[in-house]
C-alpha cells in the first residue's frame, strides 16, 4: 500500500504541475506550468476522437468546454449530457474525470448553459518523516460553469461563461512542514462563433470558425507562504470545413490551434538567480496574458512551439452514425504530447452516444488505450416522442 501511495503521490505532483512524466535528460524541455490542469482535459468523447478539436465543430450538448458561443446555433431547445474518462487506467483504478453539462434555449436567439467537471485523484495515504501512518485522503478537484450565448446575426454568435474552481489535493495536511489548504479561483470565458453555407459546384457545404478565451481569472494557492499559481488561461481558435457528399453522407475536417496565455518559465543565471532570458513570471493576470505572446526565453521560435495543433475528420451517415479520427501534436520542448485518436457516434431520436480511443505516439499518455464515452439527451426529442 505504501508503494501505491508513493506512486500516486508522485503522479499527482506531476499532474498538478503539468510536468511530462517521461522526459529524457537531453531534451530541452521548457514546459509551461499551471495549477488545476484538469481544466484543459477534453471532457467529451466527440472532441476526444477528433484529436481534441472542438472550437469550430458543429454545435452539440458538450459545446460548453470548447466554445459556449456555439450554443446559439444548436438545433434543440434543451438537453443535457454526461461523460466519464478513466485516468491513468493502466496504473491505478481510482482516478477519473466526470463531466455533466446541459443547456436551455429560452428564445430563438438566447441560450443558457451550465456544466460541472469533477476530477477524483484516487486515495492517498499520508505518512510522517518516519513512515508512520497519519491520514488517508481522497484528493479531488471540480469546476462549476454558467454560460450565456446569443445569436447576433444569421452567421455570428457570442458567448460568455463564469466559472468557480475548487482544488483540494492535500486535505489540509502539513507538506514539508508547510500548512496547506484547498485552492479556489474564479474565472470567465469569452467566445465567438461564425458559420456560413457554401456552394461547391453541385454540392453544398459549410465553413465555420471559432475563438474561445477561457479561464481568464484569479490565481490559485494551496498555502499562505508561497506565491499563487496561474490557472490555465487559454486561447483556442480553429475552423471546420464540411461537405455534403449527397443526401445521406457528410464529411467534415476541423483544425484547432491552442495556446496557454500564462508566463513561460524564463532562464535564470545559476549563480545570481537573475533572469538572463525571458520575462519575469511574477506578474498580474492581465499582464501575463499579453506578455505570453513574447516572453519565451528562446524568442519567436519558442513562442511558436507553444501552439498545439489538433486535426480531426468526422463522417456522418444520415445524421445517425459517425466515424471520427484525429491527431494532436505538441512540440517536444513543450511537453511532447503526440497522439492519434479514433471514435464513433450514434444519434437516435432521444439520445446520442459517443466513444473515443487514444493511441499515443511518444511518451505514455494518461488516457492511452482507454475507451471513453459520452451520453447526451435532447428535451425536444423527448417531447416529440410523448406526443406520438
Amino acid at each position: 500500500m505504501k508503494s501505491k501511495a508513493l506512486t500516486i503521490s508522485t503522479l499527482l505532483i506531476l499532474f498538478a504541475l503539468n510536468i511530462p512524466v517521461a522526459a529524457q535528460e537531453d531534451d530541452p524541455y521548457n514546459v509551461i506550468q499551471t495549477a488545476v490542469p484538469f481544466l484543459s482535459i477534453a471532457p467529451d468523447s466527440r472532441a476526444g476522437a477528433l484529436g481534441d478539436a472542438g472550437v469550430a465543430t458543429s454545435p452539440d450538448i458538450f459545446s460548453m468546454h470548447w466554445n459556449p458561443a456555439k450554443y446559439a446555433f444548436i438545433d434543440g431547445n434543451g438537453g443535457f449530457g454526461m461523460s466519464y474518462s478513466p485516468w491513468l487506467r493502466a496504473l491505478v483504478p481510482d482516478i477519473n474525470l466526470a463531466y455533466l453539462t446541459g443547456y436551455y434555449r429560452f428564445d430563438s436567439r438566447q441560450v443558457l448553459a451550465g456544466s460541472l467537471m469533477y476530477s477524483s485523484l484516487g486515495e492517498i495515504q499520508f505518512t510522517d518523516n518516519y513512515g508512520e501512518y497519519q491520514n488517508t485522503f481522497n484528493p479531488n478537484e471540480f469546476s462549476v460553469d454558467l454560460a450565456y450565448s446569443r445569436l447576433f446575426s444569421q452567421h455570428w454568435s457570442g458567448g460568455v461563461a463564469l466559472r468557480f474552481i475548487y482544488s483540494n489535493i492535500t486535505g489540509g495536511m502539513l507538506v514539508g512542514g508547510t500548512e496547506t489548504k484547498a485552492g479556489t479561483a474564479f474565472a470567465a470565458d469569452a467566445s465567438a462563433y461564425y458559420t456560413d453555407d457554401l456552394k461547391l459546384g453541385s454540392k453544398t457545404g459549410r465553413i465555420s470558425a471559432g475563438l474561445n478565451l477561457s479561464n481568464i481569472g484569479s490565481k490559485m494557492s494551496y498555502t499562505s507562504d508561497v506565491d499563487p499559481d496561474f490557472i490555465p488561461v487559454n486561447m483556442r481558435l480553429g475552423t471546420t470545413f464540411s461537405v455534403d457528399l449527397d443526401k445521406y453522407n457528410i464529411i467534415s475536417v476541423s483544425f484547432d490551434l491552442n495556446k496557454l496565455l500564462v508566463p513561460t518559465p524564463p532562464t535564470y543565471d545559476p549563480e545570481s538567480g537573475e533572469i538572463i532570458a525571458g520575462k519575469d513570471p511574477n506578474v498580474s493576470v492581465p499582464v501575463a496574458i499579453f506578455q505570453s505572446f513574447y516572453d519565451a526565453p528562446g524568442g519567436f521560435s519558442e513562442e511558436m512551439k507553444e501552439f498545439t495543433q489538433s486535426v480531426g475528420v468526422e463522417y456522418w451517415y444520415n445524421q445517425q452514425f459517425a466515424i471520427r479520427a484525429g491527431y494532436f501534436n505538441e512540440s517536444q520542448m513543450k511537453g511532447n504530447k503526440k497522439y492519434f485518436t479514433v471514435g464513433a457516434g450514434f444519434r437516435l431520436s432521444v439520445f446520442s452516444l459517443d466513444f473515443s480511443y487514444l493511441m499515443p505516439f511518444t511518451q505514455n499518455n494518461p488516457l492511452a488505450r482507454t475507451l471513453r464515452f459520452s451520453l447526451g439527451f435532447e428535451f425536444a426529442s423527448l417531447r416529440n416522442l410523448s406526443q406520438k
